[in-house]
């Protein structure tokens, strides 16, 4: 069965954006330090070497994903091609028909259960792949959010975009795994329900 998996890098103070977070400047102002520990030592970016690359290859195992808008369109909504030619479904109130033409992979969708539903069916029995803040926040608090891969990255951001700034109530999780490396602290957590 598929479940929907939130993947984060975030700081040690809970942001995964720095300042000035826009597009052009997706991720805002020192967001590649959040993803340094899946740089190889050639210093290109890809499968790390070692225990983290587990989380890599789960993320590229994924069969669909789920993304809000806005950050969608800060990286110009993955010009269509996340990974594998998966399907990518975009969480906005607001139709936009030139991207699902532009990108015949990308789906609008105008609320979280329905594109939770979508992106699991389109997924068939591979995860979802759930990306940004909002996003998380509202799959959270209607019940369709079931794990949460955070990749711990030891850095104060001190400021920046917060992946937990507003919730409903209090959410119980159980630590599924741990994979500790001198670059992040990759944690699994089931959202108990």
């Amino acid at each position: 069965m598929s479940s929907s998996v939130l993947l984060m890098a975030m700081s040690l103070d809970g942001y995964i954006a720095g300042p000035n977070d826009r597009p052009g400047n997706p991720g805002g102002d020192g967001f590649m330090r959040l993803h340094k520990w899946y740089e190889r030592p050639d210093g290109e970016f890809g499968r790390p070497e070692g225990p983290a690359g587990e989380v890599w290859d789960e993320l590229n195992a994924t069969g669909a994903v789920l993304v809000g808008r806005r950050t969608a369109e800060q990286v110009d909504y993955y010009g269509g091609e996340h990974h594998d030619g998966v399907p990518i479904f975009v969480l906005s109130r607001q139709p936009a028909p030139e991207i699902e033409e532009k990108y015949p992979q990308v789906k609008i969708v105008s609320d979280i259960e329905t594109a939770m539903a979508q992106a699991k069916a389109a997924a068939g029995d591979k995860d979802v792949l759930v990306h940004g803040a909002v996003t998380a926040q509202k799959a959270l608090e209607a019940g369709v959010l079931d794990e949460l891969q955070i990749d711990q990255v030891p850095v104060l951001f001190g400021e920046g975009l917060r992946l937990f700034d507003v919730l409903p109530n209090r959410i119980e999780l159980d630590v599924v795994r741990v994979i500790d490396t001198p670059a992040a602290t990759h944690i699994r957590y089931r959202v108990r329900r």
